[in-house]
C-alpha cells in the first residue's frame, strides 16, 4: 500500500495520500466509466474540477437505488464498470435482505485492493503468527468474509473454511483443528454457542481467543457483545463492510467499542440523513464513503445508510484513522416510528440481550392500521416466563413506548447462519 503500516501515518501525510489517490481514481474513471461519466456530466463537472478531497462535495451522492436502477436498465451488471467485461474476474452480490440483490464485479487489481484493506485490519486486531482462522460462513455469492479469507491466506495464516456444514459439524471442525479466531455474523456466533450448550461443549474452555463479527449490528451492541464474549470466553472484534463498498472498518485491540475506518482506502463523510449536510464530530449521522482503490467498480460519495458518530478523541492504539464510537449504530432505513417514537431495532436488541433468559426473538411491525404497532415474540429459557413483564418495563422506561411481548415455545423462531432477519412487516390482520 506504499507504506508498511499506513495506519501510523501523520494526518497531513494521510491527507496528501488521499488527494493523490482521488486524482488517480478520477483519471481512471473519466471518460471510461459510463455510470460516473453521466453523473459528472449531469452535475456540470469535469475531471479538473476535483483537484482534492475538499472538492469532492461538488459531486452528488451515489445511492443504492441509483445502482439498482442502473442494473435493471443495463442488465445484468449495470454501467459502473471502468473496463471491458473481460477484465473482471470476481462476482459477488448483496444478500438481498431489503429487496433486489445488487451485483458487483471486481478486477484482479480491485480485489487485491480489498485484500490490502484486510492486511491493515488484521494488524489492528492483533493477529498472532500462530493463529488459525475459522470462517463460519457459506462461501456463497455475497461478499461475506471472502476477502478476509483470501487476505489471511495471502499473509500465511492457516485458514479453515467452514462452508457446507451443519452447526454441529462446524463446532467439531473448529475444535478438532484448534481454531483460535472465528469469523462469522454476531447472530451465528450466538447460534453456535446455543448448539454448543445443547451438546455439552465447553466453548469458553476452547482455544478460541477472538471472534471477528460482521454483517449486522451486534459486535458493538454492549449486551450482545457481552453475551458472545461470555459464551466463547473470547474477545469480540467488530468489523464493517459492504459488498458494493468493500471491507472498510475494524475494531482495534486497544480500544473496544468502536470502528477504525481504513482511511488510506476510503474517504469518509458523515451527514445529516435528512438534509445531506455534514455534521460535526461527536454528532451521529449517516456514513458516506468514497473508495479510492476499487478502480474497476468504484463508488464516489456513496450513501451507505449506516449511522455512525465520529469519536473526536485520539485513540490510545495510536492509529491515525478516524474512529466511529459505538461502531455502526443502526441503519437509516431501519427506523420504526411507533406512536411518535423513533425506534431502531438495535436499541431493542440492546435491551433484549441484557436478559439472559431470552434465547431468540422476532420483532413484528404491524402497519395494517393507521397507527403502526409493534409486537416482540421471544423464546425463553425454561421457567423464565416471569421475565416478560421486566422486559416490557425496560422497553417502556428506556424507549418511551409500550411493546407487546409474547413468549413463544422453544424452537418456534428461526435460527440464522448469516444475516438475521428479526424484523418482519405485517400488513394484514394479526393472528
Amino acid at each position: 500500500m506504499g507504506n508498511a503500516e499506513p495506519e501510523r501515518l501523520a494526518r497531513p501525510d494521510l491527507l496528501r495520500l488521499q488527494n493523490d489517490r482521488l486524482a488517480a481514481l478520477i483519471a481512471a474513471l473519466l471518460p471510461h466509466n459510463p455510470f460516473y461519466a453521466r453523473k459528472f456530466a449531469a452535475a456540470g463537472l469535469a475531471a479538473a474540477d476535483l483537484r482534492s478531497v475538499a472538492d469532492l462535495a461538488r459531486l452528488p451522492f451515489t445511492t443504492k437505488a441509483e445502482l439498482l436502477a442502473d442494473q435493471a436498465e443495463n442488465p445484468p451488471f449495470g454501467t459502473d464498470l471502468t473496463y471491458p467485461l473481460g477484465r473482471y474476474s470476481r462476482f459477488h452480490q448483496t444478500s438481498g435482505t431489503s429487496g433486489q440483490p445488487l451485483r458487483w464485479l471486481d478486477t484482479p487489481a480491485s480485489w487485491a485492493w480489498a485484500l490490502d484493506n484486510w492486511d491493515v485490519m488484521y494488524r489492528l486486531v492483533g493477529l498472532r503468527t500462530d493463529d488459525r482462522l475459522f470462517f463460519a460462513f457459506s462461501f456463497g455469492p455475497f461478499l461475506g468474509f471472502w476477502t478476509a479469507f483470501e487476505a489471511a491466506s495471502r499473509l500465511g495464516y492457516l485458514c479453515l473454511p467452514g462452508g457446507g456444514m451443519s452447526s454441529s459439524a462446524r463446532l467439531r471442525f473448529l475444535l478438532d483443528n484448534a481454531a483460535t479466531v472465528v469469523l462469522c455474523t454476531p447472530t451465528y456466533a450466538l447460534r453456535l454457542a446455543e448448539v454448543a450448550r445443547d451438546e455439552g461443549i465447553d466453548l469458553a474452555g476452547s482455544g478460541v481467543r477472538a471472534l471477528i463479527v460482521a454483517g449486522e449490528p451486534g459486535g458493538n451492541v454492549p449486551a450482545t457483545r457481552q453475551r458472545m464474549e461470555t459464551a466463547w470466553g473470547a474477545r469480540v472484534f467488530d468489523h464493517s463492510g459492504m459488498t458494493e463498498i468493500g471491507p472498510a472498518a475494524i475494531e482495534c485491540a486497544a480500544n473496544p467499542g468502536g470502528l477504525h475506518l481504513v482511511e488510506t482506502a476510503f474517504l469518509p463523510e458523515v451527514i445529516d440523513p435528512a438534509h445531506g449536510q455534514p455534521v460535526p464530530p461527536g454528532t451521529p449521522g449517516e456514513l458516506v464513503l468514497t473508495n479510492f482503490g476499487r478502480l474497476g467498480s468504484p463508488l464516489l460519495r456513496y450513501r451507505t445508510g449506516d449511522l455512525v458518530c465520529v469519536d473526536p478523541q485520539p485513540c490510545p492504539c495510536g492509529c491515525c484513522f478516524v474512529r466511529f464510537g459505538g461502531g455502526i449504530r443502526g441503519r437509516v432505513d431501519d427506523m420504526i416510528v411507533i406512536r411518535g417514537n423513533n425506534v431502531y431495532p438495535s436499541a431493542l436488541q440492546t435491551i433484549l440481550h441484557r436478559f439472559a433468559e431470552v434465547v431468540e426473538y422476532r420483532i413484528e411491525v404491524d402497519r395494517s392500521q393507521s397507527l403502526p404497532s409493534l409486537r416482540i415474540d421471544v423464546e425463553l429459557s425454561a421457567d423464565a416466563g416471569a421475565v416478560v413483564p421486566r422486559i416490557e418495563h425496560a422497553i417502556h422506561t428506556e424507549l418511551l413506548f409500550r411493546a407487546e411481548l409474547r413468549a413463544v415455545p422453544p424452537g418456534t423462531l428461526p435460527r440464522f447462519e448469516m444475516k438475521a432477519r428479526r424484523v418482519v412487516e405485517k400488513t394484514g390482520a394479526r393472528t
